[in-house]
């Protein structure tokens, strides 16, 4: 266990890096360009969401990224314009754009890696305030190319931190190889049923979330996504949705007794990256961990940007607390993925199957 953590630190470690690196590119460039604070938000959200995912991409993968992670943001600022003004219309693209980039798992690993690549803009623009900002902080919000830059600016950070710590840091473990596909007896196969699953969580949770939260709907739908990602059964996705809840009470406990402190401007953004670290070190251990460092974090920014984070932790519990409702209905009803069982020749000793065959 202690070998673990050591490990975990130091992964942690290289990605707090990646992400302070993007934060301070970004907030030189805020100044610079006269833009607004929220491009710092897309800086550490994607440098932070695409760390995990290009922690073993070879080069080939990372050049990828270069080209199709701006791309992708510059898209997603559409999305989030289309969204405020079209809410209908937009909401029905998102759900698009989350639930395609699972589909195309079905052509193999390369368009599986490229398909998360896709996704990673559209998270950062569910935790990017947008129009849950006061009406003082929405105008001057960053365009589509100022977003393609941050893009690329989080693959140049993540993919420098990463290999000077390749080289200077411990030697990495190899990574493993993924085990050969079998071909699936299910009908349809099991992307399109777990993209069917995420576009009626998604889809679900925009319509709930609008009604019941207003300009916060974005807790419902980032729950239903997290909650049925890399959905592996029924019971997967109900331990995920309840990891999620227990993390967000955790973090909302937190959250309240650092708002209660009356913790505000610079002090607040040390602290948000701090808990980030720390959620990060612990997140391998059990998702609850990153649940709490994240809605901790999440407050401490709404707090940052002028919003009564108290009065909103009841209501950014119930709105994850309706997400996870949502995907465990999806992942039960909707052409649900059953746990694969083990074919009778696995089930068969070796034993008796090398054993000859004798006549009587």
């Amino acid at each position: 266990m202690t070998a673990k953590l050591l490990r975990n630190a130091y992964e942690a470690a290289l990605t707090m890096t990646a992400v302070l690196l993007c934060w301070a590119c970004a907030l030189w460039l805020e100044g610079a360009a006269g833009l607004h604070t929220d491009v710092l938000v897309l800086a550490v959200a994607l440098a932070l969401t695409l760390s995990g995912t290009q922690r073993d991409a070879d080069t080939r993968r990372r050049l990828v990224s270069l080209v199709l992670l701006p791309a992708t943001a510059a898209v997603s600022i559409f999305v989030g314009r289309l969204i405020v003004t079209h809410f209908v219309v937009g909401a029905a693209v998102f759900t698009a754009g989350m639930s395609v980039p699972i589909w195309i798992r079905r052509y193999g690993q390369l368009a599986a890696k490229a398909g998360t690549l896709m996704t990673l803009p559209f998270i950062a623009l569910l935790v990017v305030p947008g129009p849950a900002l006061p009406p003082e902080a929405q105008g001057g919000l960053v365009t589509w190319g100022w977003g393609a830059l941050i893009g690329v600016l989080a693959v140049v950070c993540v993919w420098l931190v990463q290999g000077v710590g390749d080289r200077l840091g411990p030697r990495r473990d190899e990574p493993q190889l993924p085990a050969p596909r079998r071909v699936s007896a299910l009908h349809p196969r099991p992307s399109t049923r777990m993209a069917l699953q995420m576009a009626a969580a998604v889809a679900l949770a925009f319509v709930a979330g609008r009604l019941l939260f207003d300009d916060h709907w974005p807790w419902a739908v980032l729950t239903a996504y997290v909650a049925a990602s890399g959905n592996r059964g029924r019971t997967d996705v109900v331990r995920k949705g309840v990891q999620r809840l227990a993390g967000a009470c955790a973090g909302t406990l937190l959250a309240t007794g650092v708002t209660a402190a009356g913790v505000t401007g610079p002090v607040s953004v040390v602290l948000m990256f701090t808990v980030l670290a720390v959620a990060l070190w612990l997140r391998p251990l059990n998702y609850a961990y990153w649940a709490a460092g994240m809605t901790t974090a999440l407050a401490l920014l709404l707090g940052y940007f002028g919003e009564n984070a108290s009065s909103l932790l009841p209501t950014r519990l119930a709105a994850i607390g309706v997400g996870a409702v949502l995907t465990v209905a999806s992942a039960w009803w909707v052409l649900p993925v059953r746990a694969r069982r083990p074919s009778p020749a696995v089930l068969t000793p070796p034993a008796a199957r090398s054993a000859p065959t004798r006549t009587p």
